[in-house]
């Protein structure tokens, strides 16, 4: 059994979990007087039995095992005295070799087996973080923080009726991508009051909304169709697996399109000209070309007032899959709810002309040098704006 495997049986089985990209402020790249995992501060049930008071520290110890290999004694702490506010893992000993700059963006996993004995892993593959996420059933937008478990409910009330009235009229047993986005979105935007220009004045915030109100319909459905089923003794091994593959397979698949689908509607509101799928070089498929493949195929047109966009949920190894999809246009744009890259890779990326656009909340996740050359959704929006006028 792999270290993905591992991480998703360990999480599954136990009680409490948490996940969380590392970033940065982990590794001691920010210039920090330590390097450790720091824990979002919903995350003390992990270790304490009450949450942390300011004015006071207080720390656990416990055994760590990571990646099923190897053991740390190490220390959850929370830090309260003066200024500081803030829980942290610590002390792995030496050579400890999952806080490099290099692992800046993998995936930690932290499972509780007892009070005082943990499991670890690091996630490092694109591949491996999105298996990891399809299998426990969560968005990149719900990591750094428990994992919550496969029929909790928590979004409010007002959403959750809404979701049930749009599942209660369809007529097939799953949506298409497409209409899922659609209607989580319609349901956010009713549920809430949202208007055009709300989503204007802040995209960044709003894309997070509508990503996250589209998994919490997806898993609703999911709960419904399968509530029965999940019930039931399956009759045979091979029908148990038949299953859980359908239902991995449909996560991953939706999961794939969810965030090309809301980045089409937020470039409509914002009335941009553009086309998505259109065929470049080599057959290639860009996510999104701006203005339109007849600009891009008319040698006459400036070549500085194209634009292209690529989506990916995670692109630690993905982003040069766009390379040689637009030849023509020097500077490829890549959306990404990546939560962090390392410095080696940023730098890399910046050699072959790829600049990553991220919800705004997302850009302390990078290296401070780095920030500056990172757009935000805004800011994307901005630049093809300026390039259309």
């Amino acid at each position: 059994m792999g270290v993905l495997e591992k991480a998703i049986q360990s999480a599954q089985q136990s009680k409490i979990s948490f996940s969380k990209f590392i970033k940065p402020n982990d590794t001691g790249a920010t210039g920090g007087h330590q390097a450790g995992f720091h824990m979002h501060k919903s995350s003390w049930p992990m270790f304490f039995e009450t949450p942390g008071e300011k004015g006071t520290n207080k720390d656990h110890f416990v055994t760590i095992k990571w990646q099923d290999e190897f053991e740390t004694s190490s220390r959850f702490i929370y830090y309260g005295v003066g200024t500081r506010d803030e829980y942290r893992l610590t002390r792995f000993g030496k050579g400890f070799p999952f806080l490099t700059d290099d692992n800046v963006g993998d995936l930690l996993v932290l499972v509780k087996k007892s009070s005082d004995f943990f499991e670890g892993y690091v996630l490092s593959s694109d591949e491996d973080i999105e298996d990891f996420f399809a299998a426990v059933n969560i968005s990149s937008t719900e990591t750094n923080g428990i994992i919550p478990k496969q029929l909790e409910q928590t979004f409010e009330d007002r959403l959750l009726q809404c979701f049930l009235a749009y599942v209660r009229s369809l007529n097939i047993d799953f949506p298409s991508t497409i209409d899922l986005a659609t209607n989580a979105r319609k349901c956010y935007m009713t549920s809430y009051n949202i208007t055009p220009s709300q989503i204007k004045s802040n995209p960044d915030k709003q894309i997070l909304n509508w990503i996250e109100s589209e998994y919490d319909l997806f898993k609703t459905i999911e709960n419904e169709r399968y509530a029965e089923i999940i019930r039931t003794p399956f009759p045979t091994v091979e029908d148990l697996v038949k299953t859980a593959n359908t239902i991995l397979n449909r996560r991953k698949s939706r999961a794939g399109r969810s965030l090309e689908h809301h980045l089409e509607e937020m470039f409509k509101i914002f009335e941009l000209i553009f086309q998505t799928q259109v065929t470049t070089e080599n057959n290639k498929k860009p996510d999104f070309l701006f203005p339109n493949i007849e600009s891009y195929n008319d040698p006459n047109f400036d070549d500085k007032k194209l634009i292209f966009l690529a989506s990916k949920t995670t692109c630690k190894d993905r982003w040069r899959q766009i390379l040689n999809e637009a030849d023509r246009i020097r500077t490829k744009h890549l959306f990404t709810l990546q939560q962090g890259i390392s410095k080696n890779q940023l730098e890399e990326m910046n050699q072959y002309g790829v600049q990553l656009v991220v919800p705004k909340s997302y850009l302390s996740s990078f290296p401070a040098e780095h920030r500056s050359k990172i757009l935000t959704l805004e800011q994307f929006v901005g630049l093809v704006h300026t390039k259309q006028a």
